[in-house]
């Protein structure tokens, strides 16, 4: 028969081997997911390195293209800008003209009127 000293160090071996047994277990799969970690970063950077090239060209290309409108915008602005002046000027030059045929055309009928009037009744107003 075994003595309790004895039979405590067969626990404590019994529980020691469960126990390295367990770490192994835990061992082997956290190796498992460090080569599957490594797989994925792998797979990642062979993916993430054309993308940024890709990237890369799309940025460029929208810098051209970005160029490209500010000389587009900056035509439109001095097209405007002619517009402007073009609009004052003729504002200017038939403006004053029509104001004054406008008057004129008024100041004719008003002595129309008043001839008719005359004409009618032989009244001045």
């Amino acid at each position: 028969m075994l003595t309790a000293g004895e039979v405590a160090g067969l626990i404590v071996a019994m529980f020691w081997a469960i126990l390295v047994c367990f770490m192994a277990v835990v061992l082997v799969r956290l190796a498992r997911l460090l080569t599957e970690t490594t797989k994925v970063v792998s797979e990642l950077s062979d993916r993430v390195v054309p993308l940024l090239e890709d990237v890369g060209q799309t940025v460029n290309e929208t810098n051209r293209q970005l160029v490209a409108v500010e000389a587009i915008t900056e035509n439109v602005k001095d097209v405007s800008g002619n517009m402007v002046k073009i609009t004052g000027v003729a504002a200017m030059l038939f403006a004053g003209p029509m104001i004054k045929l406008s008057a004129l055309g008024y100041g004719v009928r008003e002595a129309l009127a008043r001839r008719d009037r005359r004409a009618i009744g032989g009244r001045r107003p």
